[in-house]
């Protein structure tokens, strides 16, 4: 029976270097078990395995497309030096599955060997982070506009209170004055109430005429006595009064007129003649006059009779008494 050498020929060409790298990767496998638990750690046994298939870091780094010192920090188990764990296991596989290991054996020994902590998951190496320094711009206005206004709001409210707190210059100055007492409580009892006083008279009305040597001196009245006084009651007599111009006078001229008409408060004043035209028509301002022309038929229609005297020939005679007056009554008076 003859001898079958191949098995031994091919054995020797890997431990010499001259298979190809799948075939020495496989015979390897077959002959020796996987490789993954070959070494203390999961680094070394890939490095024992990359050395062993005459392999170098760069070849694997094009390969595997993964950068060359991360496959060193993972040969070394530097993990600070490796990205986040998804990232780590992903080499992981990768790497074994190069090699012709087993990716899912290479994994689990690599979780045996680096147990996963509870933390956050960490950025991937090389990733600068850096921040918009507006940002930082922008909170350190904010932060500036917010103590200012707090400080303004607190300033004013010191104001406020010193200006409460201090008192006035007149409250100075009647503080030394003697406080009045207070005023007694209001009557609970029934209010009487005065009678009430007389209208005021009217400020146009002509004082009354004083007959010289009628009135009292040092309590002795120099009256006549009363047998002596005659039967008549108008004992006093008032002095005419005449027309005084305080104010413009509308109509006729001097001299044209007998009859004057004049205002002694805000009045309206229409003269009509006898055929229904208006000669006139104004409303009269205190102490205005009318001095109305020598014509038949007219007649005065004024808004408040009261509100006028009449002069016949430059003497007062009184005040109109209707709202409507013939002017030949007014002259027929005298």
């Amino acid at each position: 029976m003859p001898l079958d050498t191949a098995r031994v020929t091919d054995d020797l060409n890997v431990l010499l270097g001259n298979a190809p790298v799948d075939a020495r990767a496989n015979l390897m496998n077959d002959a020796y078990g996987p490789m993954v638990d070959s070494a203390p750690t999961l680094g070394a046994a890939l490095r024992a395995s990359r050395e062993f298939q005459g392999l170098d870091l760069e070849d694997l780094a094009q390969s595997t497309r993964i950068r060359k010192n991360y496959l060193s920090a993972l040969e070394d188990m530097r993990l600070e030096d490796l990205p986040s764990r998804p990232f780590t296991l992903g080499y992981v596989r990768s790497y074994a599955k190069a090699l012709g290991l087993d990716p899912e054996a290479a994994v689990a020994r690599f979780r045996m060997d680096a147990p996963e902590e509870d933390q956050a998951l960490r950025a991937p190496v090389g990733v600068r982070r850096e921040r918009d320094p507006r940002l930082s711009l922008f909170v350190g206005a904010g932060v500036i506009v917010v103590i200012g206004v707090v400080a303004w709001n607190v300033a004013q409210h010191q104001i406020n209170l010193d200006s409460l707190g201090k008192p006035a210059p007149t409250q100075i100055a009647q503080s030394s004055a003697k406080v009045a007492p207070p005023p007694s409580a209001a009557p609970t009892g029934p209010i009487h109430v005065d009678a009430s006083l007389p209208a005021p008279a009217e400020s146009t009305t002509p004082q009354p005429y004083e007959t010289p040597g009628l009135h009292k001196t040092d309590g002795v009245s120099s009256e006549p006595p009363a047998s002596a006084a005659p039967a008549t009651t108008d004992a006093v007599v008032a002095a005419p009064t005449p027309f005084v111009a305080s104010g413009r006078v509308y109509g006729a001229p001097a001299g044209a007129g007998t009859v004057i008409l004049q205002a002694t408060k805000p009045a309206s004043l229409v003269i009509h003649g006898a055929d229904g035209v208006v000669y006139f028509g104004r409303e009269l301002a205190p102490g205005e006059a009318y001095r109305a022309p020598a014509l038949r038929g007219i007649t005065i229609d004024v808004s408040e009779p009261a509100a006028f005297n009449y002069f016949v020939g430059g003497q007062l005679k009184g005040q109109l008494t209707g709202l409507d007056t013939p002017l030949s009554k007014l002259t027929g008076a005298n």
